[in-house]
């Protein structure tokens, strides 16, 4: 479950990132900004689900690598979120269309990371139903935080999140090669 903790943690980090600059450039009101929140939580607990009807599919294949593949997906993921968003372009306001499609865009690495979920001792719903309430729980505050704080903070959340996803990786691939 803690394995599974983290995984959301990291995973809502780019959303939470997205949602803190929403509150803070556009002070959203109570109901946009629980509509944030909504939109990145589903979005982001439903692509892990399809990441892992895709991994399960594969896994026949690849069970005798499967550490390594969550490894270099994870890793991938984290450096990703270490590096990406480093332009400093205006982020639109967040509504409709484009709030639907900053929710897929910020739930890519949960496809991704969907894929490993049969590595961790987790039921793949229950991952799933986690990182959805965590990642809702993060945009909110993240939207409530930007009100008040400004988006200074959100390249920092986003970096901690990439951190966490390499950390994932490494544990997987020490428990699965016999390291711990």
């Amino acid at each position: 479950m803690i394995e599974g903790l983290f995984l959301a943690l990291a995973l809502a980090m780019d959303a939470f990132a997205v949602a803190l600059t929403q509150g803070a450039r556009f002070r959203p009101r109570v109901l946009p900004g629980i509509g944030i929140a909504a939109a990145f939580g589903v979005a982001q607990g439903i692509m892990p689900l399809i990441g892992w009807a895709l991994g399960a599919m594969a896994l026949v294949f690849v069970a005798e690598l499967d550490h390594w593949i969550a490894f270099a997906l994870l890793g991938i993921l984290g450096i990703q979120m270490i590096r990406g968003g480093e332009d400093d372009e205006a982020a639109p306001k967040l509504r409709g269309l484009a709030l639907l499609a900053a929710a897929i865009a910020t739930s890519i690495d949960a496809l991704a990371a969907g894929i490993t979920l049969p590595t961790l001792d987790l039921s793949p719903l229950l991952a799933a139903a986690l990182i959805a309430v965590v990642t809702f729980a993060l945009s909110a505050v993240g939207v409530l935080s930007g009100r008040i704080a400004g988006d200074g903070y959100g390249r920092w959340a986003e970096r901690a999140g990439g951190v966490i996803l390499i950390a994932l990786g490494t544990k997987i691939l020490a428990e699965h090669s016999g390291f711990l």
